[in-house]
């Protein structure tokens, strides 16, 4: 009974499985057959795009799932391999080249409008007339105040080939109707070397912000400036720099040591060791340094250190360097796409490798210094605890640790003090640096007056109404503090802010002069 009531259920679903089932069958047998016969030296992708772009049901933009095919893969094999569409890998390459071509202007977007920080001296916007405080209103005919604009945009509107022309409208704080400029764009210098000044008599400062293909000239120079000023040590600042070309590294590496020292090994699967070693007299071989780094020093500033450390030449000061030691060659793969490729890791001269684990999960990765707050490792140098396997030892019987980035002979944790809440939160809400910018936005010529960030720093005066208005800020977000807090808050901001407001009046470098009362790690460093 159960077989005579069964039988035709399963039979019609047994047919209609079928039906479908012949029907897909039918149809990968006549491609399998196709490409046999025609695309015997096809790959697997190459076969599988074949197939999608001859029998998928919609019509597809084989260009666009390529690149996501692509990038997908690429995302898996490691967190610094990247595939580049044109448009973005010009832009890369630009930021490492040295120069770019435009109008010479930094600016920022403020309430909705594209501000003027500083022009370029000599450069196009300087020449044409443009000033500090300026506001573009319009490029060509395109409004850019008011509608949303960004960065990215901007940059796209202002730069262009040498020669080329830009017609801009500028509003002015004073001039009623806005002002018509037409300027020609020219090569821009960009510049690794943030400052180089002395600290005092004897120690010189060099705060270095990337590796470009400029960067080794520029700390020359900066060398022989501070030099001739009677340095007689170096403070070397590669906190936030997060590398570049290795060429530049090696080069400034071997500034510091004697010919023939190792400064970086590579080693990987289809490239044979390459060592590398200082090849001439370098013009700080007798010259004490000590070496900053944070959390946000990679690549190329963990070669540098790693070289100095494990050489026995000077001392590292400040927290555990990100750990980036892959190296990354660069393929051209036409119509202006590239391919940057991870090939190699970097070792340290003792042979510690400086990239630091990876599990595939790129986000995890990238936000590592987060779990370094969550270890305590960023408040106390005892919550780092080190494997005795990937213990090393230098020529003059130092020990380091391998495992990923570079330690610090001398670790500077981050402060945990209390009384400083109220300040640290106004200064993350931005409150300070939106203060001293509007303050330098409206009182731009009472400012330059003072000629210089030394006599403004101490010829200013920060008046109580100023931090009245710092305090009403973080009342509106809702920021409260005790009064304790807030009188240590107030003392720390009349630094800050000057450092700010010096920055957007006498430029970049006017900045770290002002700023240094109140970096810890600098302190350490004149300790030693």
């Amino acid at each position: 009974m159960k077989r005579r009531y069964l039988t035709p259920v399963w039979l019609a679903v047994a047919v209609a499985f079928g039906v479908l089932l012949g029907i897909i069958i039918s149809r990968s047998n006549n491609a399998a057959g196709y490409l046999i016969n025609k695309g015997g030296d096809m790959n697997l992708t190459d076969k599988v795009f074949y197939l999608i772009e001859n029998n998928y049901v919609d019509t597809v933009n084989m260009s666009k799932l390529q690149v996501e095919a692509v990038t997908s893969v690429i995302d898996k094999m490691d967190p610094h391999s990247e595939y580049f569409e044109p448009e973005v890998l010009e832009e890369v390459n630009e930021d490492l080249q040295g120069s770019f071509e435009g109008i010479g202007v930094t600016f920022r977007i403020e309430k909705d409008t594209v501000t003027i920080i500083s022009t370029i001296k000599g450069g196009p916007s300087e020449k044409t007339g443009i000033l500090a405080g300026d506001r573009i209103v319009y490029v060509g005919d395109s409004l850019i105040a008011g509608v949303k604009i960004n960065n990215s945009k901007v940059m796209k509107l202002l730069k262009g080939p040498r020669g080329t022309k830009v017609d801009v409208k500028i509003f002015r704080r004073g001039v009623a109707d806005l002002l018509d400029f037409t300027i020609t764009r020219d090569v821009i210098p960009t510049y690794s070397v943030d400052v180089a000044y002395m600290l005092n008599e004897t120690t010189g400062y060099i705060k270095l912000e990337k590796f470009i293909a400029t960067t080794h000239k520029e700390f020359v120079n900066a060398v022989k400036k501070l030099q001739k000023q009677g340095m007689q040590k170096l403070i070397f600042d590669l906190r936030g720099n997060a590398g570049g070309y290795l060429s530049e590294a090696v080069d400034i590496a071997d500034e510091f040591l004697t010919r023939g020292s190792l400064i970086v090994y590579t080693q990987g699967e289809h490239r044979d060791r390459q060592y590398i070693f200082a090849r001439r007299h370098g013009m700080l071989e007798d010259t004490p340094v000590t070496i900053l780094i944070d959390e946000g020093s990679a690549s190329a500033s963990e070669i540098v250190a790693g070289a100095l450390q494990d050489n026995d030449r000077g001392t590292i000061i400040g927290r555990r360097s990100f750990g980036k030691g892959l190296v990354q060659e660069q393929f051209d793969l036409g119509d202006g796409a590239g391919l940057r490729l991870t090939v190699a890791r970097y070792y340290t001269p003792t042979g510690r490798c400086i990239q630091k684990p990876y599990d595939g999960d790129r986000e995890k990765y990238i936000l590592e210094a987060y779990d370094r707050y969550d270890s305590g490792e960023m408040f106390s140098a005892d919550s780092i605890h080190f494997v005795d396997s990937l213990k090393y030892v230098t020529p003059g019987g130092k020990t380091v640790y391998g495992g990923g980035g570079i330690m610090p002979d001398i670790y500077v944790p981050l402060r945990q003090d209390s009384t400083e809440y109220f300040f640290n939160k106004i200064v993350n809400a931005s409150i300070v640096f939106q203060y001293a910018f509007d303050y330098s936005d409206t009182h731009r010529d009472e400012l330059m007056k003072y000629g210089d960030e030394r006599n403004f720093d101490k010829k200013f005066k920060f008046t109580d109404a100023m931090w009245n208005e710092i305090l009403k800020e973080a009342k509106k977000k809702k920021i409260t503090g005790t009064d304790e807090q807030k009188a240590v808050a107030k003392a720390k901001t009349v630094q800050l802010f000057k450092a700010y407001v010096a920055r957007n009046i006498f430029g970049d470098e006017a900045f770290y002069p002002l700023y240094e009362p109140m970096d810890e790690m600098l302190k350490e460093c004149l300790k030693n």
